[in-house]
């Protein structure tokens, strides 16, 4: 497993498929900061709690400065399901491969309902990225709460 990521380090690149097909990478963002989320599951209670928050926050988050990105291993199709279900307004990216995943350490050996297993960690990273699309992390947060994520993100950004 790769090792977390810690404020300071440099954020790994990505290039994955939105919901509509189209190519989304952190170069995308250049100059600016972002937000990237890891969930497990589109169109699941926790997962679905923490798009409605950041969907609800997206105008205070912009405001900052911050866009949003969520990526799961979800299929384009389901994302482009859960997207309209829950009016996201704000790219979800598909990484069934779990590369991003992975190079995030968003993915790996977990409890759940006290038993170890493998899947996503529920992460949180805000990236500043450079002019040449290159990105740091700035705050790196994992096994977060569905639940109230949102809120404290925006109170841990004074935003």
């Amino acid at each position: 497993m790769t090792d977390r990521l810690v404020a300071g380090d440099p954020a790994p690149p990505f290039s994955l498929a939105d919901a509509d097909g189209n190519q989304v990478s952190l170069a995308d963002y250049a100059g600016g900061r972002v937000i990237v989320y890891f969930y497990p599951a589109a169109m699941t209670p926790g997962c679905t709690t923490q798009a409605v928050d950041f969907t609800a926050a997206v105008d205070d988050l912009d405001d900052a400065g911050l866009a949003v990105l969520g990526i799961s291993p979800d299929t384009e199709e389901k994302l482009a399901q859960f997207t309209a279900a829950q009016s996201v307004a704000f790219p979800l990216l598909s990484d069934p491969d779990k590369v991003a995943l992975t190079a995030y350490a968003a993915y790996g050996s977990k409890m759940l309902y006290g038993k170890l297993i493998e899947g996503v960690i529920r992460s949180t990273f805000v990236i500043d990225v450079a002019e040449d699309g290159s990105g740091r992390v700035a705050v790196a947060q994992y096994n977060v709460k569905a639940t109230g994520h949102v809120d404290k993100l925006k109170r841990d950004l004074k935003i």
